[in-house]
């Protein structure tokens, strides 16, 4: 075999074994070095036959590292057949392998992507262990299903308008306790509006007479067809997800079978009503054993949001060495767009990222609250708007949520006053330094605050 160049094109190679994988649905391209093979590019269906072929031809090459782009998902299978056979997959971001000069074709690509992977001018994108990214996939199916849920709630109430039962005036929610048993009454052939209204729970604040004058309804053969099938669907993914939240659990206990189980009991909670479209299964508990902190203790983290932040993230954030980087991941951080000196933009860039929009939602929530947190949501937005406070809110958060997830850090909350207190003393610092510059010193008044 010939001597690697450590050279080539005039930039120093790095990894002298590096082959790079242009993606595609029907067929992937593989670019490996010169001085590997003779046949440097091949061409691979995307069968698994052929991908197991792929692998193993890339080892008997002796690549030991391959990238890749982040090409929808037919990147999945490629990815993980090759992580199988002991290879180094670095899966990149598009963005970040800017197109080739000159004609495009796969076959450039692989090999643009190859030189870049070897000049180490490749990023590697985060992607979980296996564990954390069986998890993922659950929650995200479990939100489809949600989704698709919601949809045939719609459906439910465009039926019940359609035969004038105004349910949705008395109860806030179709799909409660009182709701659900007048839809289930109907379809099943229920017509009297006192027979309807005496199902009411007793939690439901609207009284029986309320309900029943509500319950007088057009009851038209089509419209109750239309009922009928939007309940059959709600029904169907509601079993759904009950799979999937037997399956969530059972991989948040093998996850925590891993780890030592944390010494002390578990904090009270902080919320005791249960959140809308909840898990059936105890998230704080099984949480706090996974990860030896109670992540709800965190104002605006709640249970759901604490699952998704793990399922997203994983257990292990030492990949982002500090605070910083991962806010810059989540593009919570500020941009800093330089050219001559001078800044261009300071704008945070845009982003698909699930964990950024729930954390956003939660700085929404939490600027409501009599916090430190929401203190500086309201302070914030006072000043500079409502989107820039949410973002900077939601960068404290996801700051809060790495310190006790890196280095088990447990919150405690200094309240609203504390916030306005330190806020305070940063303006009087300021004020004293300004005074100082113009050579004149700032007294304190007696009796004023």
């Amino acid at each position: 075999m010939k001597k690697l160049n450590s050279v080539r094109n005039g930039l120093p190679v790095i990894n002298d074994h590096a082959a790079g994988i242009d993606i595609g649905s029907r067929f992937h391209v593989v670019a490996v070095p010169a001085d590997l093979a003779e046949q440097p590019v091949r061409t691979f269906r995307a069968f698994t036959a052929d991908l197991e072929c792929m692998a193993q031809w890339l080892a008997d090459v002796g690549v030991t590292t391959v990238a890749m782009e982040s090409t929808g998902v037919y990147w999945i299978p490629v990815y993980e057949i090759l992580e199988s056979h002991g290879l180094h997959v670095v899966l990149a971001n598009a963005r970040d392998a800017r197109a080739v000069p000159g004609r495009k074709t796969d076959v450039n690509d692989a090999q643009w992507i190859q030189r870049l992977h070897a000049c180490g001018l490749l990023r590697a994108s985060f992607h979980p262990d296996r564990e954390i990214a069986a998890l993922r996939s659950y929650l995200r199916l479990r939100e489809r299903h949600l989704d698709y849920s919601a949809a045939h709630i719609q459906h439910m109430q465009k039926a019940l308008t359609h035969m004038n039962i105004q349910l949705h005036h008395v109860e806030a929610d179709i799909t409660g306790a009182t709701g659900m048993r007048i839809i289930r009454a109907i379809v099943a052939g229920e017509r009297s509006e006192a027979a309807l209204a005496a199902m009411r729970d007793t939690r439901c604040k609207s009284s029986i007479e309320t309900i029943q004058s509500a319950l007088v309804g057009n009851y038209q053969a089509e419209h109750v067809f239309a009922l009928t099938q939007a309940l059959a669907m709600y029904d169907a993914y509601q079993a759904q997800l009950e799979l999937c939240d037997q399956q969530i659990a059972h991989s948040l206990l093998r996850l925590s079978q891993q780890n030592v189980p944390p010494s002390e009991p578990l904090p009270k909670p902080r919320h005791r009503t249960r959140q809308p479209n909840a898990l059936n299964f105890e998230v704080r508990t099984m949480l706090y054993q996974l990860v030896g902190v109670d992540l709800t203790q965190i104002h605006g983290v709640g249970p759901y949001l604490a699952l998704r932040l793990v399922a997203e993230c994983g257990t292990d954030l030492s990949r982002w060495p500090t605070a910083h980087h991962f806010t810059s991941w989540l593009t919570l951080a500020p941009g800093c767009r330089i050219s001559g000196g001078k800044v261009l933009s300071a704008h945070t860039r845009k982003t698909k990222n699930r964990v950024t929009a729930h954390l956003r939602l939660a700085a929404v929530t939490v600027g409501r609250t009599n916090t430190a947190l929401g203190a500086f949501y309201r302070r914030l937005s006072a000043r500079i708007g409502k989107a820039k406070a949410v973002t900077a809110t939601a960068r404290k958060i996801a700051i809060l949520f790495y310190n006790a997830m890196r280095f088990g850090m447990d919150y405690r909350d200094p309240g609203a006053d504390h916030y306005e207190q330190k806020y305070r003393e940063r303006v009087v610092k300021g004020l004293h330094r300004r005074a100082a510059e113009f050579g004149f010193t700032l007294q304190a008044v007696e009796g004023v605050s």
